[in-house]
């Protein structure tokens, strides 16, 4: 049980510094927003370099993001049914969900997503926009998001694991591991 325990709280910690990531990221593009509209606006000059920054940028956002709201249970669920049922059973359900839904789903974006990055590395894929940047930046970002939502996915079924057998409460998942 100690080991699960310690493996979830590694992984709950890789999806938080994630997460910063993000959080770095929004400000990057906040930044680059302002300076592309005042260069615009001010004297004239634009790139479209700079509105695919922002895109590329919006990416890593939502990509880094992901694993971390699903570790704080701040992603979209569908509550009618959800807030009906019993802890015991929204725990199967979660699991249930994560188990047939996520994890494959992610999967098949991380097999996917890989070869999709690779090809654009491998031939140095530009964006057709004249000033346009290189493409392999943004699509790696898919197989590190979808890969950190398999780990995460993964840490929050030993979670509901743990609390189905009596040995964690959800709510720890920041708790360091007893030794």
């Amino acid at each position: 049980m100690k080991l699960l325990q310690k493996i979830s709280y590694r992984i709950d910690c890789l999806s938080r510094y994630a997460s910063y990531l993000a959080i770095g990221l929004v400000l990057a593009c906040a930044l680059v927003s302002v300076g592309n509209a005042l260069s615009r606006y001010l004297f004239d000059i634009s790139s479209n370099a700079w509105l695919e920054l922002q895109w590329y940028m919006f990416v890593g956002i939502v990509m880094l993001g992901a694993a971390h709201l699903l570790c704080t249970n701040d992603h979209i669920r569908i509550d009618l049914i959800y807030l009906r049922l019993s802890a015991r059973q929204r725990i199967y359900l979660d699991l249930f969900g994560l188990l047939f839904f996520v994890l494959p789903f992610c999967i098949v974006m991380v097999v996917d997503g890989w070869p999709w990055f690779m090809e654009a590395w491998a031939i140095e894929e530009r964006s057709a926009n004249a000033g346009g940047l290189i493409r392999w930046p943004v699509k790696l970002f898919i197989p590190i998001g979808f890969g950190l939502l398999i780990l995460q996915t993964i840490s929050e079924c030993i979670k509901r694991v743990l609390v189905l057998q009596g040995n964690a409460n959800l709510n720890d998942s920041y708790q360091r591991p007893q030794q």
